[in-house]
């Protein structure tokens, strides 16, 4: 067996690159949604109105109550059957990240909410603003400014959450590096090279998140 050589980086290389541009581009693009969508069923879990209350709560659950891998095959082979189309492998993956982040989003937001002080929403009406105007310019900036590592994190998740779209052959970081060691037989370099780049984008992401939440707590 032979370690990583120069060669074998060179080899292997163009093969991972276009692999690491799909997996950035679908976890940035369905994060995007994801966020979106977790706002929207975030704010739904606040509602005092049971049946948007109740809506918001069977998405949450249902999303967080069944593997990604589960959703993936279901959004690409179950909604295809279903409709009787073809969904593209791309945008398959997309829903995919989108619907499933946006599940835990929406639990981020609800309780980044949540922890507020309740005395700040009297203190926006106490100065004539609306219950709307109190989140929009009082709640909603410091809530947003406590999601920020957990958001962070979400992110860290549904990137390594991309690495199960091979099973429907999305040409994905992990993908690509079967892809190679498929025609060359070398699955050690090319497996140690696809969890390097993980490891290049989570590492200084998460480093990163420690300092952003040291400076919240200050």
């Amino acid at each position: 067996m032979e370690f990583i050589t120069e060669s074998h980086y060179y080899r292997v290389m163009p093969f991972l690159l276009e692999g690491l541009v799909w997996t950035l581009l679908i976890t940035f693009v369905g994060l995007i949604i994801g966020f979106v969508l977790g706002a929207i069923f975030g704010f739904a879990r606040l509602s005092k109105n049971k049946l948007v209350y109740g809506l918001a709560t069977v998405y949450v659950e249902a999303v967080r109550g069944t593997p990604i891998l589960a959703q993936i095959l279901f959004i690409y082979f179950g909604l295809s059957d279903l409709m009787g189309i073809n969904i593209d492998k791309i945008t398959a993956s997309i829903i995919a990240i989108a619907i499933n982040a946006g599940a835990y989003i929406a639990e981020i937001v609800r309780g980044a909410v949540y922890s507020i002080d309740k005395g700040q929403e009297e203190a926006g009406r106490s100065i004539g603003l609306t219950r709307n105007q109190t989140m929009r310019y009082i709640i909603w900036p410091q809530a947003f400014r406590r999601m920020i590592p957990p958001l962070g994190n979400q992110f860290v998740i549904s990137l390594k959450d991309t690495s199960l779209f091979s099973v429907i052959a999305v040409g994905e970081l992990l993908y690509m590096g079967q892809q190679y060691y498929g025609m060359t037989f070398q699955a050690f370099q090319a497996l140690t090279m696809v969890c390097i780049m993980y490891l290049i984008i989570t590492v200084p992401t998460a480093v990163y998140l420690r300092r952003v939440e040291r400076r919240l707590d200050v």
